[in-house]
């Protein structure tokens, strides 16, 4: 009996905004696939438009946007990329955000604050995103902010690797910042081998942001090389006024490991004039030549996000890259 087979199967496509290209162009280069050719640009107004060249029907599309400056633009554009999508027929929409936005504005700290962590998730949401990947979230609970599947990947292992590597034989501490980096600095100590764990106590004015009122070290330090481990790096202050503490308890060395080189000014000033052996970002978010420095070191977050896309796609499992912790 002969008759027309018609072929169904999943077509994974990728889709790149504007922000920051080289980081899709890197991740489709490990998936195989490249990003699919768009049509953006901004009218005399300052609108976004955004057209696809390619039919997106039926398509299992992962949008990429790391959300660099000027953020609010790059959010903007990323919620017209999932709404052209949706209006395209595509069969289901991810959002990559290498970095995800607003971050830091997850809970109320006053009243008549907002809570934008979550305003962002459900304006993605309504959009017409199925699912957020997204590379370590400032806090865990936003991951219950989106209503739908939300794939948290971490930099540790990538990071840990390295500093390993650079230290072999050392005798080294893991350093949170603060006591809300703790859990995250004790995940360190374990994939670095049991060293030993300390935090700094600060206080901050909370009317006056991005500024450290006090430094306090907690934790044995001296005569060790401190790993000083946090989510991001913005204006470079809480960072170097961690350094300064360390090597007044007597530290060897501070290296600083971090996933989000946010680099705000006077970021790359002040971490120039400290006293960091060595500060290790990941490429969720470009760092412009101007803001280079010949103790940065830079490593790619492109292959550890290709597989989490590869495995969103097979309907494999995301937390098994982790050992199933994540």
């Amino acid at each position: 009996m002969s008759g027309i087979q018609v072929e169904n199967r999943k077509n994974l496509m990728l889709f790149s905004g504007r922000a920051y290209p080289e980081l899709a162009e890197e991740i489709g280069e490990h998936l195989g696939v490249a990003p699919t050719p768009t049509s953006a640009y901004d009218f005399a107004n300052g609108e976004i438009f955004v057209r696809y060249q390619e039919s997106v029907r039926g398509s299992d599309a992962f949008v990429v946007q790391s959300m660099t400056q000027p953020i609010n633009e790059w959010v903007m554009e990323t919620l017209i990329m999932v709404d052209a999508l949706k209006r395209g027929s595509a069969k289901r929409i991810t959002v990559v955000l290498p970095f995800y936005p607003y971050a830091r504005q997850d809970k109320k700290h006053r009243g008549r604050e907002p809570i934008s962590a979550r305003l962002v998730a459900d304006l993605f949401k309504t959009a017409g995103a199925n699912r957020i990947l997204t590379v370590d979230l400032h806090t865990s609970q936003i991951q219950g902010f989106f209503d739908g599947p939300v794939d948290h990947l971490f930099a540790l292992p990538l990071l840990a690797s390295h500093i390993s590597k650079a230290y072999a034989g050392r005798d080294l501490a893991v350093v949170a910042p603060d006591s809300g980096r703790v859990r995250v600095a004790e995940r360190w100590t374990d994939e670095l081998g049991g060293c030993p764990l300390a935090f700094i106590h600060k206080t901050r004015d909370p009317l006056v942001p991005n500024q450290v009122v006090a430094n306090r070290v907690v934790g044995e330090v001296e005569g060790r090389v401190c790993i000083v481990v946090d989510d991001m790096i913005d204006t470079g202050g809480t960072i170097t006024k961690a350094a300064d503490a360390l090597f007044e308890a007597g530290a060897a060395e501070v290296v600083v490991a971090a996933t989000h080189g946010v680099l705000s000014d006077p970021a790359t000033e002040r971490l120039k004039n400290s006293r960091i052996t060595e500060i290790v970002l990941t490429n969720t978010l470009p760092i412009p030549a101007e803001k280079q420095l010949d103790k940065l070191t830079v490593l790619s977050i492109a292959p550890l996000v290709g597989r989490a896309i590869r495995e969103v796609f097979s309907d494999g499992s995301v937390t098994s890259m982790f050992g199933g912790t994540a």
